[in-house]
Formats: C-alpha cells, structure tokens, sequence
C-alpha cells in the first residue's frame, strides 16, 4: 500500500505523502481529491459488464478499497489494546493454550484467565483477566486483598516474578511463592546441567562464577529493561573469555544462535534482585509455616476449582464480553460459597 499509493496519485498530478503510517484520513483526503478531478472533467463512472473503467475511476475504487480495509486494520489495532491476539466472537478473550482434552491436544481457545483467592474455604476474591500469564494477575488480585488486611498470600509456582516479589515487599505482604524451579531443581538431570547458574562456584569478592573448567565467568555489563507493566529490572551480563578450545563447550551453551558454536562465549543473565528475592522465597516456603501453607492452598484453591469445574459442571461461559464474563463468575463464586 504504502509503494502503490504515492504512484497513483501521481499519475493525476497529485501528491500522497507516505508517513511511518498510513492513516485513514490521509486516505479520505486523497478520496476527496480523486472526487474533485472526477467533477472537474465530467466524467461518469460506469459499472457491469461490457464496460470500461476509466483510469481515475480505477484509481478511486483502489483507493476506496484501501480505505475500508485500513479501518478495518485500526479497528483490529484498537480491540488488540496490550495483546497479540483477540477472538472475533468475543473481543475482550485473547486466545489461550487450554489444557488438554480427553484425546491429549493442546486447544489454542478464547478465553479469560480466572483466579481465585480463597480463605477458610471460602472464595474471598476473584477476577477474570486478558493476561495469559498468572504472574501479571498477581498485584491486581493482591491490591483488592490488601485492602481486606490479608498480609500472607500464598500461591503456587506462575505467580513468581521480580516485579511480584518487589510488590510484596514494598506493600508489607509476606508472601509464600513457589519458585518456578523448585520442582525441576530437585532432579538429577537439572544437578548435573553444567551450563546452569546454580551448579558453578560464586566468588563473591570478584561477582564471578567459575564453569566446569575451573573458568571464571564474570560480570560485563548491565542491561536494562522493563516489565510489561513498566516496572524497571537490571540483569547483568556474565561473560567468559576462555571458552575457545573448551571440550564442554556443546553441554555447557546451549539455546539457538546464527552464531556458530565454535565462535560462541558463555554467558550468564542474571538479576542480583531476583535471585536474592528467591533465595529468600526458597527458605520461607520450606519453612514449617510454609510447608503448612502451601499444603493448606493446594488443598483449597485447587479444591475449589475443582468443585467449580467437575461437581458443579461449570467448563465455560456462555456471557460474552469482559463485564458480562466477570459478572457470571462472580455469581458462580458467590454460588460456591
């Protein structure tokens, strides 16, 4: 569109500026003045078979259906808002990656990401989300707890992240996170991983990491970024110079690259921050309390699904739209309780 456009009009003696991004007003105005040309030389369009289209009245109908489908375009921009994706018989679900059915396939399906808070077996809080990930729904759920004066949320391993830790912290929350890791650091497989941060010696008074070779890895630079909320997060980079000639090179840097292996350096990506905050999160949860705690939500938040989902028969909702999908769940929980 944007080659084809600035050719057109210059075949009527008019110029099209072609920006970063078309806009449909740009388009309206070049219709306008394709409009005007047509008046001024008196020149009839005609339509059906057996006749012939003017060059201008091509150009006009091009234009037209440029028109219609760059509102089409801004339309689908609009409803996207924050995500990659929205179904067309409901504009508020994103497509999500449902469990699997009873012939174990994964279904790429509208839908909403329900969560729950739940004390005593009773369901205190519970939203619904565009969000695919658990982790961007924990501050909005832990704001509504807040304010109820909980002060301990516990959830399970897709709520952690820095930005959630840092949350708690700031707002008086304890809270008990499952590390993501936690599991998977338990088997032989992730122990003997020698490309792994967590199986290389730290050296603390030089912040380098020593590889299976006895090389150091240490600090390059740092790196900034920010969250999808906009929460700033500081990783810094570990490089190791003598990787060159290394017989655990294959075993040790893995993930894809154009680069060849040969010519590869390990690196390490690490957020002082956030490793911090799950050693703290790793010695909370195993605590007695923790271990109580964690039991204790398995047993309710899980149960609670449960008898929502099987014992109640509630697999979907038949509302459409974000308001109308939050109210049905409300009314369900309220049901539950």
């Amino acid at each position: 569109m944007k080659g084809e456009l600035p050719v057109l009009a210059a075949q009527f003696g008019l110029r099209f500026h072609v920006g970063p991004k078309i806009k449909a007003k740009n388009l309206k105005k070049l219709r306008k003045r394709l409009k005007a040309l047509q008046a001024e030389r008196g020149i009839v369009f005609v339509h059906g078979k057996g006749q012939r289209k003017t060059p201008l009245q091509r150009a006009l109908e091009t234009v037209e259906e440029y028109l219609t489908r760059q509102k089409k375009y801004d339309d689908y921009n609009h409803s996207f808002g924050d995500r990659n994706s929205f179904s067309k018989t409901d504009r508020d679900a994103t497509f999500l990656r449902m469990k699997k059915d009873h012939m174990k396939n994964g279904q790429l399906k509208p839908g909403y990401n329900v969560t729950l808070a739940v004390d005593a077996e009773y369901i205190v809080a519970a939203m619904i989300s565009q969000e695919r990930s658990d982790s961007q729904t924990f501050i909005p759920m832990l704001e509504k707890l807040n304010a109820l004066g909980y002060t301990k949320p516990v959830a399970d391993a897709g709520f952690e992240s820095e930005e959630n830790y840092t949350w708690c912290e700031e707002n008086g929350q304890t809270a008990f996170i499952k590390p993501a890791n936690y599991d998977k650091a338990k088997t032989r497989k992730y122990k003997s991983d020698i490309g792994r941060r967590e199986n290389m010696p730290y050296d603390a008074d030089n912040d380098s990491y020593l590889c299976h070779m006895g090389h150091p890895i240490r600090a390059a630079y740092e790196k900034k970024t920010k969250s999808k909320a906009g929460y700033p997060i500081v990783t810094t980079v570990y490089t190791c110079v003598e990787c060159a000639g290394c017989p655990h090179k294959a075993q040790c840097i893995k993930g894809k690259s154009k680069t060849l292996l040969e010519d590869r350096s390990k690196n390490l990506y690490i957020s002082k921050t956030f490793l911090r905050q799950r050693q703290e999160m790793q010695t909370r949860i195993q605590s007695e309390e923790g271990i109580l705690l964690r039991i204790n939500r398995s047993i309710q938040v899980e149960g609670a699904f449960g008898v929502l989902k099987q014992d109640m028969g509630f697999r979907r909702f038949l509302m459409r739209g974000s308001v109308k999908v939050q109210t049905e769940f409300l009314l369900l929980c309220m049901a539950y309780t």
